[in-house]
């Protein structure tokens, strides 16, 4: 009877991962995110699954906190971060596909999911404590970056935490030529306007939006590496991934092609976590319960 259970949950996410991606979607058109979710992949952040635990820790999360989460997806850090039984959570996803499959998966909690974009959220100003987001906003130009980071300041309320965890460019010192050359590459490979900093851009970007850095980490940027990809997904999930793939040729060559750039420009590519503090005066905090 437990075996019959699994295989039909097994079953629901399967449909489900199907819908979000594009059903009948060609994988040379997807975008890679959604090559690597069809895959089976669960973790997709450059850092895994340790950087964003350390991240998590690292914002404290408890009882008394109201939290927002940017692009959610599917769910992964939003059942991680509600096992801290925050106050309330909202996330802000702009996939309709994706927003009815977190009401489902997180019904029954006190969480809410929104449609809408992180930097429009709709929600009110000064509403919540604690806002994060994960491999977004290198996706994004420096524009929507500083979007994205005011939309985080006007939700906080005084002394909030703005956490991020994304790709970032090593040294800080690096060339112009390999900068540019690294995000066409990856771009034209994934399907996405690739965009990320340095480490000491990241700070910057913090600092022009108000917020003081109180807390750093990286970690090599392994996403398609066998050993990252086993500690990430566990034996199971790594064999349901190999499986995918070894099934799926077209669905093995976009995967292979990403996990070649990713090791050609290895020494120049890393996953960075920052928290930042917010230090304006306290204002008018509105509940959301």
């Amino acid at each position: 009877m437990q075996r019959l259970y699994a295989n039909s949950s097994e079953q629901r996410e399967s449909i489900t991962r199907r819908r979000l991606v594009g059903e009948g979607q060609h994988p040379d058109k997807m975008q890679g995110h959604w090559v690597l979710a069809r895959a089976g992949k669960r973790v997709l952040r450059p850092g895994g699954l340790e950087l964003t635990r350390r991240m998590l820790n690292a914002l404290a999360i408890g009882p008394e906190d109201r939290i927002v989460e940017f692009a959610p997806g599917l769910g992964l850090t939003a059942r991680m971060a509600l096992r801290k039984h925050p106050l309330v959570y909202w996330g802000v996803e702009r996939e309709p596909a994706a927003v009815e499959h977190l009401r489902r998966e997180l019904a029954g909690t006190n969480a809410n999911v929104v449609l809408g974009h992180a930097e429009e959220s709709g929600l009110p100003s000064a509403c919540v404590n604690v806002v994060y987001g994960e491999a977004m906003l290198s996706m994004q130009s420096q524009e929507q970056k500083s979007r994205i980071f005011a939309e985080a300041v006007r939700l906080l309320a005084a002394a909030g935490r703005y956490g991020i965890h994304e790709l970032c460019l090593t040294p800080d010192n690096i060339s112009d030529r390999l900068r540019h050359e690294i995000q066409a590459a990856m771009s034209k490979e994934i399907h996405v306007g690739v965009q990320p900093l340095t480490a000491a851009e990241w700070v910057r970007l913090f600092e022009q939006n108000g917020l003081n850095v109180t807390w750093r980490s990286e970690a090599p940027m392994h996403l398609l590496e066998p050993v990252r990809v086993l500690r990430d997904e566990g034996f199971r999930g790594g064999l349901r991934i190999a499986f995918h793939l070894a099934t799926n040729p077209m669905l093995r060559q976009r995967v292979c092609a990403m996990r070649r750039l990713f090791r050609k420009y290895g020494d120049h590519l890393g996953a960075i976590s920052l928290i930042g503090q917010r230090e304006f005066r306290p204002v008018e905090s509105r509940g959301l319960l």
